[in-house]
């Protein structure tokens, strides 16, 4: 089988294309060139950016594939731009959603494909052009074999989107120092991380099988617990016991929106989603990787790599400063700063 991913080079679809090449797939990418790749073998490369779209067009001109993976569309445009681009290659598409796009909070938990998605850019702009793209491909289902993934939150060799303040190896370091973790409302929503490698095993999957065409499938983990958890993980792997502090999304929001966006968007919300669909029409899909293996890769590729070790002083700094503040309330209020919730 023939596959092109258009993309290639991000945590999530870097695992695809090492899914394809463990398949012994032939695997070639589009993507500009401008990020190092963990590539386990090294595909086709064709070097061209997709915001050119006649460049794009004529770069992929004659070229025909069994399936094409798009990992970079967002809204109906770019999804458009590959359709017609590859109209005439006889490929099965795949395109990459997001749970992001169903509306908050649900109705009923775990989430199904068929609830409702968001009706407002103004709640999430991510997640409703995704919706907006996802639509736009419904339209076009009778024109083409077409699959749209819906992936949740997937960690990753690579991933800058680790904990609340997406503050990355800088949980390692706050936890080995002793200082406090800021964790969003008070610690038990339920949600299920996944591990990049997991996931790409719903794309190979799917590929050019008739059954699922027309379909829109989500791809978790079914590993459910609560936001604490991620940090008592990393403590175990550290071998301290993290102190963590919760403080309401709201606070958060009005103290720094720029960085809890995706908290007050998503993350605040049960993040559980059934996964029966996918794995009744693709039994592949199975997820290896529970909470506690994701923790210990992510760490086993902080201690590997030097850039990977890096803490960002701005986020380290607000995380001080929310802590600080959280400090003076519980004394106004009569409660020890040391309190772990």
């Amino acid at each position: 089988m023939n596959v092109l991913v258009i993309g290639g080079t991000g945590v999530i679809s870097t695992e695809i294309v090492n899914r394809l090449n463990h398949l012994n797939y032939g695997v070639t990418v589009f993507n500009r060139g401008l990020r190092k790749a963990r590539y386990d073998a090294r595909p086709e490369v064709i070097k061209g950016d997709k915001k050119d779209a006649a460049a794009f067009k004529a770069l992929l001109a004659g070229r025909t594939f069994d399936a094409v993976i798009d990992m970079i569309s967002y809204n109906p445009d770019d999804a458009a731009l590959t359709l017609d681009a590859l109209s005439q290659s006889g490929a099965h598409f795949v395109f990459t959603s997001t749970v992001a796009a169903y509306k908050r909070p649900a109705r009923h938990v775990p989430f199904r494909e068929t609830d409702e998605l968001f009706s407002d850019d103004s709640v999430s702009p991510y997640g409703y052009h995704k919706g907006r793209m996802e639509a736009y491909l419904r339209s076009r289902m009778a024109d083409f074999p077409l699959t749209i993934i819906r992936p949740s939150l997937t960690f990753g060799l690579g991933s800058k989107n680790v904990g609340v303040m997406r503050n990355n190896y800088g949980i390692v370091e706050r936890i080995r120092q002793g200082k406090p973790i800021v964790v969003f409302g008070d610690g038990t929503n339920p949600w299920a991380w996944t591990w990049a490698g997991d996931l790409a095993k719903a794309y190979a999957a799917v590929l050019c099988r008739g059954v699922c065409y027309g379909q829109i499938y989500h791809a978790t983990s079914d590993d459910v617990h609560i936001w604490d958890d991620l940090y008592t993980e990393f403590g175990r792997r550290v071998g301290a016991s993290p102190r963590l502090i919760h403080i309401s999304t709201e606070m958060l929001m009005a103290a720094a929106p720029e960085v809890f966006g995706h908290v007050a968007q998503e993350k605040r919300y049960c993040g559980v989603f059934c996964n029966d669909k996918i794995r009744a029409a693709a039994p592949e899909f199975v997820c290896g990787y529970r909470l506690s293996d994701i923790v210990d890769a992510l760490c086993t590729w902080y201690e590997d790599d030097a850039e990977a070790r890096v803490v960002d002083p701005e986020r380290d700094a607000l995380e001080d400063a929310l802590a600080e503040g959280y400090g003076r309330c519980m004394h106004i209020f009569g409660r020890s700063s040391s309190a772990s919730s």
